[in-house]
């Protein structure tokens, strides 16, 4: 990081701060019982997953009933119209690719290549039609539109349509570790892609979590020095977001950092 103090270092009153009308956390209940599918109960084994799993997850996912993903925080760099910024009305934000700016902006965003798909369902069956927009930090820990130094950028921001399997899938670049908080993405779906596209009223905003080993893995590689250190001061079981339970919120990730990594969460409204 580049020794500023940023926003997103100000801890959990700051994030707590930043909640709306439209962020309500702790929602209970979920669709009755089920075996979660795509996600995992703890770092253990989720980078080594197979190929074999994950196609058996994405199958296993139209017909599973999954428990209820929560509502969580979208935090202070939404960058949705709802605290200043929005890229949700501008064209080019419907993007599978994600790494770079769009439109005035130009920069790309660095760092291990990182796919992540989510697999949307709603009412046991696949959300078709829904729209999810995607949203993190780059490699230095730093929120395009918000940070200092990226405020004229919007890379690592992105709408997806879902398809007639409720999936979308977003290239990016792995997220740093940053101080206070757990390696994480965050995420809103909305009804469709017009209400996404409009900056409507999203019907789920959320986070995904990274497992551990990992992340360890990754921020060994060259550009993440000082996720080293912020992952080591904190962990899913203390993070402000994630500490109430994970288990549907923690990705499989499988890869490496030479061919890259792929991340993938069933996602169940």
């Amino acid at each position: 990081m580049s020794g500023h103090t940023p926003d997103h270092d100000r801890g959990l009153a700051f994030d707590l701060a930043t909640l709306n009308r439209r962020r309500v956390l702790a929602l209970f209940g979920g669709a009755g019982l089920a075996t979660l599918v795509g996600c995992a109960s703890g770092s253990t084994g989720a980078a080594t997953a197979t190929s074999g799993t994950t196609s058996a997850a994405a199958s296993a996912s139209a017909t599973a009933c999954a428990t209820e993903i929560p509502d969580e925080t979208a935090g202070p760099y939404p960058g949705d119209g709802t605290n200043g910024p929005n890229v949700l009305t501008e064209s080019g934000i419907v993007r599978t690719d994600i790494r770079s700016s769009f439109g005035a902006s130009s920069g790309t965003a660095q760092g291990v290549p990182l796919t992540i798909a989510l697999t949307v369902q709603k009412d046991c069956k696949a959300y078709t039609g829904a729209a999810v927009y995607l949203w993190h930090c780059d490699r230095d820990g730093n929120y395009s539109m918000y940070s200092k130094g990226v405020t004229d950028q919007n890379y690592l921001r992105g709408v997806q349509e879902a398809d007639a399997d409720g999936k979308v899938t977003f290239t990016t670049v792995f997220p740093a570790a940053y101080s206070g908080r757990w390696p994480h993405a965050h995420f809103e779906v909305y009804p469709t892609l017009s209400e996404a596209t409009r900056a409507g009223d999203p019907v789920k905003t959320t986070q995904l979590a990274f497992p551990k080993d990992v992340c360890d893995t990754v921020y060994a590689t060259d550009g993440y020095t000082a996720s080293i250190r912020n992952l080591a001061s904190t962990s899913l079981d203390s993070d402000m977001v994630f500490a109430d339970g994970h288990d549907t919120q923690l990705a499989t990730v499988t890869g490496t950092p030479t061919t890259g990594y792929t991340a993938t969460l069933l996602v169940t409204l």
